[in-house]
């Protein structure tokens, strides 16, 4: 694999505000469907992060209208362990590659 076979994409970011009503911005890692299901997830970091250490990757149900852009907790355990499950089988596939 030579350099010019790698190709970067620009960094898709998204702004989420917080209980205070300020927007932070995260940066979008991941997006994917459950097999079996209609509901589109996204997995995300924080961009402001003030360590080096591991980010925390967050995790939201998303729908889309047009450009407006819905994101929805994931609350229940059952849906979280799914997410948790394709998202860490994804990046596991990411890594082999």
């Amino acid at each position: 694999m030579t350099k010019d076979d790698l190709q970067f994409e620009e960094p898709e970011i998204i702004y989420i505000p917080d209980e205070d009503g300020n927007e932070e911005e995260f940066e979008v890692i991941m997006k994917f469907e459950v097999d079996g299901s209609d509901s589109k997830y996204m997995m995300v970091v924080p961009l402001a992060s003030e360590n080096d250490e591991e980010d925390e990757v967050y995790a939201f149900r998303y729908e889309e209208e047009g450009d407006d852009l819905k994101l929805y907790t994931i609350e229940d355990e059952e849906e979280w362990n799914i997410v948790e499950e394709t998202f860490n089988t994804l990046l596991g596939e990411m890594e082999d590659n």
